[in-house]
């Protein structure tokens, strides 16, 4: 029985896609193939697995479809053009629609929240629950985001179009669901591998029908040499553990291989863009054994070029950390100062400037930068750290030097 709900897992982003394709409404089709799926949930146990398995559900699903059609009068012209795409199982084309079907969810016309919830539920197969704790949402919430996500599809165009905005979208979405699952941005849990080794392999299948793309291939890599440090980043308490004082013989090597011979592959395909830059970033920290064998003036200098490309403010906090590392705290400082417009009251202005200062010996001024970025982030296990941080320097500023 495993067996065949592994089977049916694997199979539904593709029919879904192949019934999307052939009707043309997304919410229609997902939930006839859905009883396609227990249909086949409760049959296949019993008669055994068909020959064609997807062949099955596409039918199951595309009759069920037909069927509520010719109930509807008013619809008599998409009846009988419904009826005539009706093809037996073994004829069903051989063609994987899983990548067509992540496209669509990943539609410009949804904001990029719609776009993660209804990528995760239609493409990933997370059920909207799972979802919604993912999210820390409640599961109403999340469903009628999925709901209204599907119901702004309806009737968008459904095509793969590589040099399209589309493809920017569909990596902007990937990206978004790792960096979530990565560094969660509230709640009790540093990470949710759940949620990035999710990204990680659909990033891996959009790589495999576009293996020429640079920008495709940088974001695998990233998504790679970030997660082989997962181990390395919580201590037994779920504390967070900064890259610095991770044990990297607990990063996964095999990942760091795999990671930077996409890397190095990607950085030398043009156009050159954000994610073959951040790769490249985390090529370097992850190829070191030793933090203090870190290569900060490259990185220092990609950071610069990325700085240009994106526009980001929060690329810039991290030059001012290559920059500190490089020339020394206060010129870090200097640049962080030019943030505090654009990055009002944010968390992570603070923590840096109190590593900063922490950096100078100024460890009075480094507790209270500790302390306030403290109250502001929304991750307990940043929160955690933080507070003990500014304990510690605040220890150490009253002890004699």
């Amino acid at each position: 029985m495993e067996g065949i709900d592994g089977l049916l897992r694997g199979l539904t982003p593709q029919v879904v896609g192949a019934v999307v394709r052939r009707f043309g409404d997304f919410a229609a089709a997902e939930d006839a193939v859905q009883e396609a799926l227990i249909a086949a949930a409760r049959t296949w146990p019993r008669d055994g697995v068909p020959d064609n398995p997807r062949g099955w559900l596409i039918q199951a699903a595309s009759r069920r479809l037909i069927d509520e059609i010719r109930q509807d009068q008013a619809r008599r012209r998409r009846e009988e053009l419904a009826a005539r795409r009706e093809v037996p199982a073994d004829e069903v084309e051989e063609h994987d629609d899983t990548l067509l079907l992540l496209f669509l969810c990943c539609h410009p016309a949804l904001s990029p929240a719609s776009a993660i919830a209804l990528t995760l539920r239609a493409v990933g197969g997370l059920t909207t629950a799972e979802i919604a704790k993912a999210y820390l949402v409640p599961e109403a919430t999340m469903a009628q985001r999925i709901t209204r996500a599907k119901a702004r599809l309806k009737g968008q165009e459904f095509e793969l179009q590589e040099s399209d905005e589309r493809l920017r979208q569909v990596l902007h979405v990937l990206y978004l669901v790792f960096n979530e699952g990565y560094a969660s941005s509230s709640g009790a849990d540093l990470q949710r591998s759940d949620l990035s080794g999710e990204a990680i392999r659909l990033t891996r299948m959009v790589h495999r029908s576009l293996p020429e793309n640079g920008q495709v291939m940088g974001l695998l890599a990233l998504m790679l040499l970030n997660d082989a440090r997962r181990l390395a980043r919580t201590g037994p308490a779920g504390e967070l553990i900064p890259l610095a004082d991770q044990n990297r013989s607990l990063w996964d090597q095999e990942l760091i291989n795999e990671g930077l011979a996409l890397a190095v592959d990607a950085f030398g395909r043009q156009p050159l863009g954000e994610y073959q830059l951040q790769a490249a970033i985390a090529a370097l920290h992850d190829e070191v054994d030793k933090p203090e064998d870190t290569d900060w003036p490259q990185i220092l200098a990609l950071y610069g070029l990325l700085e240009e490309l994106s526009g980001n403010p929060m690329v810039t906090v991290n030059r001012a950390i290559a920059l500190a590392m490089v020339e020394g705290p206060e010129a870090g400082l200097e640049l962080l100062e030019t943030l505090d417009e654009k990055l009002p009251g944010h968390y992570r202005l603070d923590a840096v400037r109190g590593h900063f200062s922490e950096m100078l010996g100024d460890d009075e001024a480094a507790a209270n930068h500790f302390r306030a970025a403290a109250r502001r982030t929304t991750s307990l296990p940043e929160r955690d750290y933080l507070i003990t941080k500014a304990a510690e320097v605040s220890g150490a500023a009253r002890r004699p030097r």
